[in-house]
């Protein structure tokens, strides 16, 4: 009896203290609410920088692989948000499975993955050489051609004189 008298005071007190008013009794969160579970309130505090989340590659395939053992309508869903997942990510996991099980499913890098193949990468490294080369070649054509109206101001100083044998 006292204590339910000194919780009754203390949430009266409390109410008070908030500068909230009083209520006509039971629990502050209504009726229907009855029984309490025990859960930790989450961090309230905002990170500066949010961390980005990373998946191993076993968890992919897991995943993936539970995704396809839904066979009933709203399992594939339910298991997105059991794992807190949006369905573009497990569209994209999928994929990777399929080109290579554990190995296409590996990240190294963050972001977007560009697909290319071998003859792709080849025709690109063949264009920058080419561009490196083409620019080299102007260069050197500038070059040439300021050498050449030097030599015709000078009235043609690049031929070597001849040095007469006697004066040595």
């Amino acid at each position: 009896m006292l204590e339910t008298m000194n919780t009754s005071k203390k949430k009266s007190l409390l109410a008070t203290e908030r500068g909230e008013p009083e209520r006509s009794g039971g629990e502050p969160n209504g009726v229907a609410n009855k029984r309490r579970v025990a859960t930790p309130s989450p961090d309230p505090e905002v990170l500066a920088q949010p961390k980005r989340r990373t998946f191993t590659a076993a968890y992919k395939a897991r995943i993936v692989e539970e995704a396809q053992k839904c066979t009933e309508s709203g399992q594939i869903g339910a298991l997105l948000r059991r794992e807190g997942l949006f369905s573009s990510t497990l569209t994209q996991w999928r994929r990777q499975y399929q080109s290579g099980a554990l190995q296409g499913l590996k990240d190294d890098k963050r972001g977007r993955k560009r697909i290319r193949d071998a003859r792709d990468q080849e025709l690109e490294s063949l264009r920058r050489e080419n561009e490196w080369l083409s620019k080299k070649l102007s260069q050197a054509e500038l070059i040439i051609d300021i050498q050449k109206k030097v030599s015709a101001m000078l009235d043609n100083p690049t031929e070597t004189p001849r040095y007469r044998e006697g004066n040595s």
